[in-house]
C-alpha cells in the first residue's frame, strides 16, 4: 500500500484567526475601501458574510484589534506565491572546507586548489585548514608558507577574509569569493 504525501504545513505563514475564532473582541477596527472604521465585532462579521468573504484578524496585538474583509483563500495562495519567490532569490552561502598538509605534493595540491576554486566560483566560501602532527610544528613556517601560496593562487576567485592564523596545531584562512563583495 503506498502512502499518500501530506499536506506541506503552512501554520507558520498562515497564523491568523478567521470570523468566528477572534474571540474574547467586542469592537474592531474594520479597514475597507473606504477607509478605517471602528465596529462591534458581531457587525463587522455580518458585513463579511453580507459580502461572501472572510473577516481576518490583521493585527490582534493593538488594544482595538486591526481586521479586514478579504478573501481568505486567495490571500493565502498570495502569501505562498510570495513568500516562495523570497526563497528563489535567496542564496545560502556554504563554507567548504580545504584540508591541506605542510609536505603536500605538488599534484596534490593543484587538486585542492581546483576544488576550492570550484567552491568559490559557485558563491561559497572556502575554509582553508593546514594541520601540523608530531614534529611539524617546528617548522610551523613552511605550513604558513604553503597556506599563503594557497590564498595567493585564489587570488583570481576570492579574497580572504583576514590573514592566516596558526591556531594551536593548525592553520586557519576563509576566503569569500569576489562576487560577493
Amino acid at each position: 500500500m503506498q502512502k499518500r504525501p501530506q499536506p506541506k504545513n503552512t501554520d507558520k505563514i498562515f497564523n491568523h484567526r478567521i470570523n468566528e475564532k477572534i474571540t474574547g473582541v467586542s469592537q474592531v477596527r474594520l479597514v475597507t475601501d473606504d477607509g478605517v472604521v471602528i465596529v462591534s465585532f458581531d457587525e463587522a462579521l455580518r458585513r463579511a458574510k453580507e459580502e461572501n468573504l472572510d473577516l481576518v484578524e490583521v493585527s490582534g496585538d493593538q488594544e482595538i484589534h486591526v481586521c479586514k474583509i478579504i478573501d481568505y483563500g486567495k490571500y493565502k495562495f498570495e502569501l505562498l506565491k510570495k513568500s516562495k519567490e523570497a526563497k528563489k532569490k535567496q542564496h545560502v552561502i556554504n563554507v567548504k572546507e580545504v584540508k591541506i598538509r605542510p609536505r603536500i605534493e605538488q599534484h596534490d595540491y593543484e587538486i585542492k586548489k581546483r576544488h576550492a576554486v570550484e567552491f568559490l566560483q559557485k558563491g561559497d566560501k572556502v575554509k582553508v585548514s593546514l594541520r601540523f602532527r608530531g614534529r611539524e610544528m617546528m617548522h610551523s613556517e613552511l605550513g604558513m608558507n604553503v597556506v599563503n601560496r594557497m590564498v595567493e593562487d585564489l587570488k583570481s576567485v576570492g579574497t580572504p577574509e583576514r590573514e592566516p592564523v596558526l591556531d594551536g596545531r593548525q592553520i586557519v584562512v576563509v576566503i569569500s569569493p569576489l562576487s560577493a563583495k
